[in-house]
């Protein structure tokens, strides 16, 4: 399956987030998307403004955060599974699993946020005509998709940044299984787009 991403209109003072969980998505349960689209990820802090068509597989959405806050939204499918997507600048292949409780992110390219700084190193991972950086942690009692709750993130960064291209999933869950992913008992997956500071716009299609 591959998804077909554009965004426009970033500025250059939008970085990437540190990961923060969702809490009471809204769901749209009927496959009636492009290539079955039919969820809607939406953590939004009430610092912008975020809209969606999943019958056309687009969202767009504006930020304008004088104070740290953060959003992570998206559509994509309930569940998720290893795909191939093609995505554009600032996005990121977002999703969960079950159990055990895991958040993952694949991400294409980022502001000056390092999203595995801090955590543990798993080495590099290459696919799609670049090496990744991967990493693993744990986040103690924050929110997650069942309220509340300790789990573990899952992340690959790309070293070379790029604006649009193929995400292959399986090559990471691959990789990720040697240090304790269980890519099996998926909750949603989505490209995602995440800030938590400055100002910009985006749009995104996904078919």
């Amino acid at each position: 399956m591959k998804v077909f991403a554009t965004l426009t209109g970033l500025m250059a003072a939008s970085v990437f987030a540190a990961p923060v969980a969702e809490a009471d998505p809204e769901t749209e349960l009927e496959k009636r998307g492009p290539n079955g689209i039919n969820y809607v990820q939406n953590y939004n802090s009430n610092l912008g403004a975020f809209s969606s068509d999943v019958n056309a597989g687009t969202f767009s959405m504006y930020w304008d955060q004088g104070v740290n806050g953060d959003f992570v939204v998206g559509v994509g499918w309930w569940t998720g599974a290893a795909r191939a997507a093609n995505s554009a600048s600032y996005l990121a292949v977002y999703g969960w699993i079950n159990n055990p409780q895991t958040e993952y992110y694949i991400v294409e390219n980022t502001g000056n946020y390092n999203p595995c700084s801090g955590l543990q190193s798993l080495g590099t991972v290459t696919s799609d005509g670049s090496a990744y950086n991967v990493c693993k942690g744990t986040r103690y009692n924050q929110p997650s998709i069942t309220g509340t709750s300790t789990f573990t993130q899952f992340f690959s960064v790309r070293q070379n940044k790029r604006s649009s291209g193929t995400v292959t999933t399986s090559n990471h869950f691959s990789y990720w299984a040697r240090n304790g992913f269980s890519a099996s008992n998926f909750n949603f997956q989505v490209l995602a787009v995440e800030a938590f500071s400055g100002n910009g716009h985006a749009s995104f299609s996904v078919s």
